[in-house]
């Protein structure tokens, strides 16, 4: 979908969809767009953004971390393993299709079989069609994170994916990086349909004049989504009137787009971790615990974040932040360059060694810069790093191959949940569970899985906390990673913009809902 409409937006058109110039149209400048158009092809915020667009959730997330209906009015337990959800009626699909029981049930297992999504689906054992409005969601043993689940639950239009191609592909079929129906072509429920994208140049939405919210007082008609990697660059067009809102607003820029004339910053307190994973699968040295620690000694987390993020951040020595149920008050940032050169020394490294690094440009908060502050601080210990960052497109295909010794990566849980950290960044890769898809670290402790199993079957909250806690610790002890801090969001918007009610620590906003006044 590169040049002019596709055939299923030609037929939106002609559907009734509102392609047509209004007053509410928005332009909104972001770092990086989705790599596909597919919900289900890579778990990253560019893709929940997009699906909270053109998708709908069976519930979703409301500001302040409560659960709000969304595809499914209500919900039930019917017993300890079972969690009935009862369908809106009437919706339909941007296609024309009706919504139904039979797309949700096509949804769920189609995100079993997603390399991205399976590991969150796996305690779903499985998913039943009670009738046409109403679905089971079904675990082997007592989940405790259902309904977090359920908020990646965007139900696709079975109908639509079903069958071939022209070119005899599987329109369902999910690849990851690659070319397929499903990450160029779209069908969902949500309140705008793609009218044109090109990737990394630019998105563009056209109101669901169907949409089946009546109740949203949203009157965004076109939405145009514009990538813009520089911060400086992001900010002087919002400034400068080119777009109407902005996000991420970089921590030097805060008081710029504050005190802008026409201008408004709203900021949130963020729960995304901003990691380095440590590969002993590719450098000898990091099989070496004692180096994995000295490397996490070296590096001052506190000065990254008030030095490079002027302070809007808070430095991080675990995963999961305050507020988590596994958060676990004893771990801080734990920078001593003393005790980093002993660790060198006694690990027969006092020489250094040399490394490679790879980080995305334009993904997190001052990702490049920070990445080049931690390079300059492992050279304090005698660590030569070969630093590589690169955008967002060409980023996760390289991170996924593993090559690097060291990778960038941050991560917003899932689930608002400890576990989930742990379930794709530091549990032992299994392909067929999905579990530590996003570990690159080659980082395996069969104690800390089992802790977060019977974490995941535990009901008792109290219980529950104390196991996470420990598998903090475990975890920090083998420096299994390198924790460096949670990120804070600020979104910058013209004045007319109504950005506050639908914001986000996400950093998915609900643009269905926002409101502009003329």
């Amino acid at each position: 979908m590169k040049k002019g409409l596709s055939k299923i937006a030609l037929a939106l058109v002609a559907a009734g969809f509102a392609f047509s110039v209004s007053a509410a149209n928005i332009k909104l400048g972001v770092a990086s767009d989705a790599t596909s158009l597919d919900p289900q092809e890579q778990l990253s915020g560019q893709t929940l953004e997009m699906s909270h667009l053109v998708f709908d959730p069976l519930m979703r997330y409301t500001q302040d971390l409560q659960f709000e209906p969304r595809l499914a009015e209500k919900y039930e337990r019917i017993d300890d393993n079972t969690v009935r959800f009862h369908l809106r009626k009437g919706v339909k699909f941007h296609s024309g299709n009706d919504f139904t029981a039979d797309d949700v049930v096509w949804t769920v297992n189609r995100l079993k079989s997603s390399v991205d999504f399976k590991a969150i689906f796996d305690p779903i054992s499985e998913v039943k069609k009670v009738d046409d409005y109403t679905v089971d969601l079904v675990t082997a043993k007592p989940f405790p994170l259902v309904l977090q689940t359920v908020t990646y639950i965007f139900p696709m239009d079975a109908k639509f994916y079903t069958g071939k191609t022209n070119d005899g592909k599987d329109k369902a079929e999910i690849v990851k990086n690659g070319s397929s129906f499903a990450s160029t072509n779209v069908s969902g429920t949500g309140p705008f349909a793609v009218k044109f994208r090109e990737q990394g140049v630019k998105l563009e939405y056209a109101r669901n004049a169907n949409y089946w919210d009546k109740d949203s007082k949203g009157n965004v008609q076109n939405l145009t989504v514009v990538p813009i990697k520089e911060d400086a660059t992001r900010v002087a067009a919002l400034l400068g009137g080119d777009v109407d809102i902005i996000y991420p607003v970089a921590p030097n820029d805060l008081d710029r787009v504050k005190n802008g004339k026409n201008s408004q910053l709203v900021t949130l307190s963020g729960t995304r971790a901003i990691i380095i994973e440590l590969n002993q699968n590719t450098n000898p040295a990091l099989k070496d615990q004692r180096v994995r620690q000295a490397i996490n000694y070296a590096i001052n987390q506190a000065g990254i974040v008030e030095k490079i993020n002027k302070g809007f951040g808070t430095p991080a020595g675990q995963l999961s932040p305050k507020g988590y149920v596994g958060h676990n008050e004893a771990l801080v940032p734990q920078y001593d360059l003393a005790k980093a050169k002993e660790l060198m020394k006694e690990a027969g490294y006092e020489q250094g060694f040399k490394m490679t690094f790879i980080a995305p440009a334009a993904r997190y908060v001052n990702d490049v810069k920070i990445a080049q502050a931690v390079s300059a601080m492992l050279a304090k210990i005698n660590i030569k790093v070969d630093l590589k960052t690169m955008p967002v497109a060409q980023y996760w295909p390289e991170f996924d191959k593993c090559a690097a010794d060291m990778q960038m990566i941050g991560w917003h849980s899932d689930t608002e949940d400890t576990a989930n950290f742990f379930e794709f960044l530091t549990f032992t890769k299994d392909a067929k569970t999905g579990m530590g898809q996003y570990n690159c670290a080659g980082y395996a402790n069969a104690q800390a899985d089992k802790l977060v199993m019977d974490a995941n079957a535990e009901t008792d909250p109290a219980k529950r906390a104390e196991m996470l806690k420990q598998v903090e610790a475990m975890v920090i002890e083998d420096a299994a990673y390198v924790p460096l801090h949670w990120e804070n969001v600020a979104y910058g918007a013209k004045k007319n913009v109504d950005i506050a009610p639908v914001a986000n620590v996400m950093v998915f906003p609900y643009l269905g809902d926002l409101v502009v006044s003329k």
